[in-house]
């Protein structure tokens, strides 16, 4: 129910500030504070579906509290998430003036992260860290083991980081995507949906990271095809701020 709300709440932040279903290239002219906002309800409607599974296990040890000590891990969870908003920022704001201001550099900043997404779904460490989320059940009797008023939120947290290190190179196509293009938002909720839970989700994360790398070579013949760093795209949001502002 959490998850359903903020993919809602989210698809109607983006119908409020105009963006439809495929976003804007960069920051979309927010501040840090309301893009760590936006940032961590994206992560929670993208995220929380997969790591119900594991919340549901844990819920099943709390006998005292459970509405409060849920709480406590989900919150740790997205904090673990929520925390990678500042370098999100960064990074978007960056590559989106990169798009407007030098089209080349931006499409080899759009290959990079294909590239380098693609690359590491087939590197050991990727394979470890989804195996954790596949197969939580070591770390549950750990996590029961935690001690004291914050130990829901550690587990949470310590889960999240483990599910960061699975996740991030794919949550760095967003910024080829376009930060908060809600179409990608639920391509990547489903791929990472299938990679935990499918009982072939291993090979189906080694053939991800093959069409990351295919997709990489395409977008050196179709820059669209990363539609966060089309120089294109920029331009015709410059030129409609520009109408705007002659408008007014």
């Amino acid at each position: 129910m959490l998850g359903a709300a903020c993919w809602v709440a989210t698809i109607a932040w983006a119908v409020q500030m105009d963006m439809g279903l495929w976003g804007m290239p960069g920051t979309m002219g927010m501040s840090l504070p309301s893009f760590l906002v936006m940032w961590t309800l994206m992560m929670a409607a993208m995220m929380l579906s997969s790591m119900a599974p594991l919340a549901t296990m844990y819920g099943r040890t709390i006998t005292h509290h459970r509405g409060l000590r849920l709480t406590g891990f989900g919150g740790g969870y997205l904090v673990a998430w929520g925390a990678t908003g500042t370098v999100a920022f960064a990074v978007a704001d960056l590559f989106g003036d990169m798009a407007a201001t030098r089209p080349t550099a931006a499409r080899a900043v759009a290959v990079t992260c294909f590239a380098a997404a693609g690359t590491y779904q087939l590197t050991p460490l990727k394979t470890r860290c989804l195996k954790h989320c596949r197969s939580p059940l070591g770390d549950l009797m750990r996590f029961i083991g935690f001690r004291g008023p914050l130990r829901d939120m550690r587990a949470g947290a310590h889960h999240g980081l483990f599910c960061l290190g699975c996740c991030w190179a794919l949550m760095v196509l967003m910024v080829a995507f376009g930060v908060m293009n809600v179409a990608a938002m639920v391509g990547l909720a489903l791929v990472i949906a299938i990679e935990k839970h499918w009982r072939h989700g291993e090979r189906f994360a080694r053939a991800v990271g093959v069409v990351a790398i295919v997709w990489a070579l395409l977008i050196l013949v179709e820059p669209g095809a990363a539609p966060g760093l089309d120089p294109y795209d920029v331009m015709d949001i410059d030129g409609m701020d520009g109408d705007g502002m002659g408008a007014s």
